[in-house]
């Protein structure tokens, strides 16, 4: 039984930029999941996981000053995150008419260049965050026509659905997290994309034989600096890299990494301080 336990903070004054601290503070505790709420957050986690002492914890050294955050717990039975989506958070996501992205349970969807059935269960990646958005216009401003696509960090797929759908004929999708590449595994044959390999793990499921055009990783600031080494290896010369998932403070320290490994710098977007840096490997 996948059981996670629903943790809704408030956060007063209700400011994005506290609650998307407070998201990444928590993800380092384990929640795996966050969905904007009208006075805060709500947080989820699995329940073998859940440690009260660790939220007090990041409350109590919350780093912003002004606010106050406040939190109480549900449990939420796996067979329940669906019917939780459905009814309260996971809306159709259109992008002009490119890409459109929605669940089984809805109805009366636009038409649109590429249509992408995710059903996200507990998996990250439905497109509603700024860091999968900047990701999904970064794949559809890119010809993929014929290319290998190498999905880090996969959550429910999308990207790497979007990528085979938009052209891309070898497309690998990696996560670390068991009950994401279960869901990978589902919204890859609800999309007719069979032919997109999944694997289980992190950096180190990537094979020494591995050689992708693009390789795209929306995982969080401490991972991608770890891991761009063993993205490159994984690069040719004129291959290139997209990552997100960071703020655009963490940028610079990003950049100064990828270039020690080879890289050179092309460009950004932003959102609300949340970025999306794109790179390519030099030609030797």
């Amino acid at each position: 039984m996948n059981d996670y336990t629903r943790v809704r903070f408030t956060v007063t004054p209700n400011e994005e930029y506290a609650t998307d601290v407070l998201a990444a503070l928590l993800a380092e505790t384990g929640f795996e999941s966050f969905v904007p709420e009208e006075d805060g957050i709500s947080a989820y986690v699995p329940q073998a996981m859940y440690d009260a002492s660790s939220i007090e914890s990041v409350i109590s050294s919350f780093p912003l000053e002004g606010f106050t955050i406040k939190h109480e717990s549900e449990l939420i039975e796996g067979e329940d995150w669906n019917a939780e989506w459905e009814k309260n958070y996971f809306q159709p996501i259109v992008l002009g008419d490119q890409c459109v992205i929605h669940s089984t349970f809805h109805k009366d969807i636009p038409e649109a260049r590429y249509d992408i059935l995710i059903d996200p269960k507990m998996a990250f990646g439905t497109g509603y965050h700024q860091t999968t958005c900047h990701m999904l216009r970064a794949i559809l401003a890119s010809d993929m026509t014929g290319k290998s696509v190498l999905d880090m960090g996969c959550g429910t797929a999308l990207l790497a659905i979007l990528a085979r759908k938009h052209g891309a004929t070898n497309v690998v999708a990696i996560d670390i997290d068991e009950f994401a590449y279960e869901n990978a595994k589902e919204n890859i044959m609800l999309n007719d994309t069979s032919d997109i390999e999944v694997r289980l793990g992190g950096a180190d499921a990537i094979k020494e034989s591995d050689s992708f055009d693009f390789v795209i990783a929306n995982i969080n600031r401490n991972i991608l600096l770890a891991d761009i080494q063993n993205y490159v290896r994984a690069m040719h010369p004129g291959s290139q890299l997209f990552i997100s998932g960071f703020y655009t403070d963490d940028m610079q320290v990003l950049r100064t990494e990828a270039e020690r490994n080879g890289l050179k710098y092309l460009d950004y977007a932003e959102e609300n301080n949340w970025a999306m840096m794109r790179f390519i490997k030099e030609l030797e």
